[in-house]
């Protein structure tokens, strides 16, 4: 059974993802054209389609055993975006206004909002809020102020490459608190309260599918624009 939460999280999280997702399908096209862009809609489309439907059979919701099950979704939501980012597709994005490529972080704020309501709610580890060990909120808000300098010309190399390291530093933490946080781990404690199982449910699992794969892909554009 999917865990009760707020109408805000059952449809910011989905929301936010496919806004999130269509935003990189406009680059795409902008950047390499319709046909590419076709590709790139077909291929996320499946993704998000195959992580659906992983949440609405509960197969991610047995996670006692070694390796936990949940596994298979991080697996390719972190190789898919990576693979994106150094390809062709991603050579051309890469190429965007470095303000663009830093504001585009800018989702991580509303995300870590919803996911602190999650927490409330019950619904989500409090650990995985920055009320608790996650302080990736800091990438969104300072997103917004580092793109405002660097569209003025005013963010030096060593600042965005400051940046963007904090950024990637705080994402694998929530990913390592997060698969800590999961019942074959369980390094927060074993109470149900404390356990990471509702991002196995759709559509919470549109969250690591959707928005920490744009995560992804987004530091790993940034680190091939600096570099």
């Amino acid at each position: 059974m999917t865990p009760h939460a707020s109408t805000l999280v059952r449809l910011g999280i989905p929301t936010l993802a496919l806004l999130v997702v269509a935003l990189v399908g406009l680059g795409v096209l902008r950047v390499t054209g319709p046909r590419r862009a076709l590709w790139f809609t077909l291929g996320s489309a499946l993704w998000l389609a195959f992580a659906a439907a992983l949440g609405l059979t509960g197969f991610l919701t047995h996670g006692e055993g070694l390796p936990p099950r949940f596994i298979l979704l991080l697996g390719p939501t972190i190789a898919l975006p990576f693979w994106l980012g150094v390809s062709g597709v991603g050579s051309a994005l890469s190429k965007a206004p470095v303000a663009l490529l830093v504001g585009f972080h800018a989702f991580r704020l509303p995300l870590e909002l919803i996911m602190h309501q999650a927490a409330r709610d019950g619904t989500m580890p409090p650990q995985m809020t920055y009320t608790g060990s996650n302080f990736d909120i800091v990438t969104g808000v300072s997103a917004i102020i580092v793109a405002g300098l660097a569209a003025r010309g005013l963010a030096p190399r060593w600042l965005l490459l400051a940046w963007n390291a904090l950024g990637s530093l705080l994402l694998v933490a929530i990913l390592v608190i997060a698969v800590a946080s999961l019942p074959a781990f369980a390094a927060f404690g074993s109470e149900p309260a404390l356990l990471n199982t509702w991002v196995g449910y759709f559509p919470f699992v549109w969250l690591p599918a959707g928005l920490v794969s744009a995560a992804v892909l987004g530091h790993v554009l940034l680190w091939r624009r600096l570099w």
